[in-house]
């Protein structure tokens, strides 16, 4: 059975850090292109970023620069570093995999960014 499982999110000020964390099962993670898309109030599906199989990296403009993501294949894990967080990055964040034909998603997890 796939599971995508996201945690790590949370209330953060502005200026703040969280590490989000996508546990994944099921399926052969490390073959897969791993992203983080993310939807805020009222909006819909931002593309964050993503990291490939082969441990390549892609980020969007509004997040370059404050956000990292990395994958460890040994834990079937992908993470998002996210530093100087700002109010327009509050959003449901999503964990996707993505292989051929395959594309699974998990929950979500709020990220809530306020003073």
């Amino acid at each position: 059975q796939v599971q995508l499982v996201e945690s790590g999110g949370g209330l953060v000020q502005p200026g703040g850090s969280l590490r989000l964390s996508c546990a994944a099962s099921g399926f052969t993670f490390s073959s897969y292109a791993m992203s983080w898309v993310r939807q805020a109030p009222g909006k819909g599906l931002e593309w964050v970023s993503d990291i490939t199989s082969g441990g390549y990296t892609n980020y969007a403009d509004s997040v370059k620069g404050r956000f990292t993501i990395s994958r460890d294949n040994a834990k079937n894990t992908v993470y998002l570093q996210m530093n100087s967080l700002k109010p327009e990055d509050t959003a449901v964040y999503y964990c996707n995999a993505k292989f051929r034909m395959y594309n699974y998603w998990g929950q979500g997890t709020q990220v809530t960014v306020s003073s």
